[in-house]
């Protein structure tokens, strides 16, 4: 059994993860240049200030990508590279570069799908408010505005927020990601909300210049499914999925789709009386409704990994509790093969639109052997587990396009700075050397095959 003919394959990276040339040719200060160079907030005291230097090795991570079969790349644009202060003066070396990769991909048959932003806000804004400001919103539109006339007849396919759950959650809620400043409920939802506003506006921004553009935007969130596959889906285990999970299980109730997915798709917030934002919701206004449910061409969806649920005795969906030594990741996250099965199936049954895995994957203590080479078994089966299971579910008729792996090549993984390795290729970060992990040669053979190799 293959995937559909027309799946895509393809990998995926973000601006400040990977570029470094954090000071070079004119680009300005993001809130993560800020918040990573403040003691004590990364692993280490780490900075994107390298990276992996793509900035200047692009090519030969393009190239890497194109012997290797992919043929779909999905990275971001620093919105500070392309204005320094995130209004006003355009920074021409910041275009030229994300020219010089867009053309690079097309000369080598890599479709760019383009994130218009990956959670490095410029720090000019942050000064002004950030999320919290409305202005901010209007000034990313402007901004995407800019990015689609520049490229429109090169680039159809854009993502236009990833994972708000991080950027409000993790930098606002536990405040252990840029700009790490603490908010009350109300006020991330405020922020929460201008986000949500900010996709809308780019959604209007984009299709100005390229009325066939293909947009989306990236959720993440917890998923809960049943522990069994069965043909129809009981209402009872729809609901339980959408709930805010409590406090026990999750730490941090906003990590979950409905709150970002619901305005996008169906115009209106959740109800869910379970959350403290539930009462701030109530003033939301047609108006920014109505702009923030532009109509989309595909759901993006980040999925690592999930929570089985089983029916207690009274016929309740409850949380199972994980068995003990259940296999977990570098990062200790758990290895829940069946979310990429039930993830797809639950989002389409609330949402019916088409989707795309725009990240997925693993961190692993990955180091160069006696041989040279970076064998990661671990990845290899991961990946097998969890695509099989993707596989499925386009095999009942769930509208899965595209899988991009997170991450072509290990990068600076936010807080954790460089201490989790999540790439098909292996970057020796003391002299930028890239080698190939057994898992990108794994990964070209299933491409080639389409998946019939699972």
């Amino acid at each position: 059994m293959k995937f559909p003919e027309t799946f895509m394959w393809g990998t995926a990276s973000a601006a400040y993860q990977i570029e470094g040339a954090a000071y070079e040719d004119g680009r300005g200060l993001s809130i993560w240049d800020t918040f990573s160079h403040i003691p004590g907030k990364t692993y280490n005291g780490h900075t994107g200030d390298i990276a992996c230097d793509a900035y200047h090795r692009y090519e030969t991570d393009l190239d890497l990508m194109h012997n290797f079969g992919i043929r779909h790349y999905r990275f971001s644009i620093a919105w500070s590279r392309i204005l320094p202060k995130g209004t006003g003066t355009i920074n021409p070396n910041g275009l030229d570069y994300y020219d010089r990769l867009v053309d690079g991909c097309i000369r080598r048959g890599i479709e760019p799908w383009i994130t218009l932003y990956h959670w490095d806000l410029p720090q000019a804004l942050q000064d002004e408010g950030g999320w919290m400001n409305r202005k901010t919103a209007y000034a990313f539109a402007d901004y995407c505005d800019l990015i689609a006339s520049h490229f429109k007849g090169r680039v159809t396919r854009f993502l236009t927020i990833n994972e708000p759950q991080c950027i409000i959650g993790m930098g606002h809620g536990f405040a252990n990601h840029a700009p790490g400043i603490p908010l009350s409920e109300k006020e991330m939802f405020i922020s929460w909300h201008h986000l949500m506003l900010a996709h809308g506006l780019a959604c209007q921004a984009i299709r100005n210049h390229i009325p066939d553009a293909q947009i989306g935007a990236a959720s993440t969130g917890n998923l809960t499914y049943p522990n069994q596959k069965q043909n129809e889906i009981p209402q009872e285990a729809k609901n339980a999925s959408f709930q805010s999970l409590p406090a026990s299980e999750n730490p941090g109730w906003f990590f979950n789709h409905q709150w970002f997915l619901d305005p996008l798709c169906l115009g209106h917030y959740p109800d869910d009386p379970d959350s403290p934002w539930a009462s701030c919701s109530k003033g939301v206004s047609d108006d920014d409704l109505k702009i923030i449910s532009q109509p989309l061409d595909f759901i993006a969806l980040n999925i690592y990994n999930g929570h089985e649920m089983h029916l207690d005795e009274n016929g309740i969906y409850q949380i199972t509790e994980k068995y003990p030594g259940y296999p977990r990741t570098a990062l200790k996250w758990p290895v829940t093969p069946e979310v990429l099965y039930w993830g797809p199936r639950l989002i389409y049954d609330r949402y019916h639109l088409p989707m795309i895995i725009s990240e997925n994957g693993l961190s692993c203590n990955d180091k160069i052997y006696l041989d040279g080479k970076v064998h990661d078994p671990d990845r290899i089966d991961f990946l097998h587990r969890y695509l099989r299971e993707l596989r499925q579910a386009c095999a009942e008729g769930i509208p899965v396009l595209a899988y991009l792996h997170w991450a072509f090549t290990d990068n600076y993984e936010w807080h954790s700075g460089y201490e989790e390795r999540f790439g098909l290729v292996y970057i020796d970060y003391r002299n930028q050397k890239r080698i190939p992990k057994d898992s990108a040669y794994w990964y070209q053979e299933t491409i080639q095959q389409n998946g019939e190799n699972l």
